[in-house]
């Protein structure tokens, strides 16, 4: 059973840099060919694909939040981290990692439970 686990700060300041990590157990990220996500919910809002991380270790990003994202990975510790910088509270959502296998039709298998991040000064 794949388990996925974000930590972070959950009060992060107006133009500093949100940094979250997800902790994998029960499968390696380096395992063809799924494809580690983070994926935000602002209040209200819809789910917003912010970007991924594949086994390969290539990256991708949603076209709207490129200039501030940037996700890495530590295969030696089995997690990867998103960076977004230059916060405002419109980034104020609950952050979840999951992974997927785009080859099926509903990609998206485990996701961790979530964390609550608030920008605010």
């Amino acid at each position: 059973q794949v388990q996925l686990q974000e930590s972070g700060p959950g009060l992060v300041k107006p133009s500093q840099t949100l940094s979250l990590t997800c902790t994998v157990s029960g499968g390696s990220i380096t395992t063809n060919y799924y494809y580690w996500s983070w994926i935000r919910q602002p209040p209200g809002k819809g789910l917003e694909w912010m970007g991924a991380i594949a086994f390969s270790g290539s990256t991708y990003y949603s076209p709207s939040l490129k200039s501030r994202t940037s996700i890495s990975r530590d295969t030696s510790k089995n997690q990867f981290t998103l960076q977004l910088s230059s916060v405002t509270p419109e980034d104020t959502a609950v952050y979840y990692c999951a992974r997927a296998d785009y080859s099926d039709s509903s990609p998206y298998d485990y996701w961790g439970q979530g964390t609550q991040v608030t920008v605010s000064s």
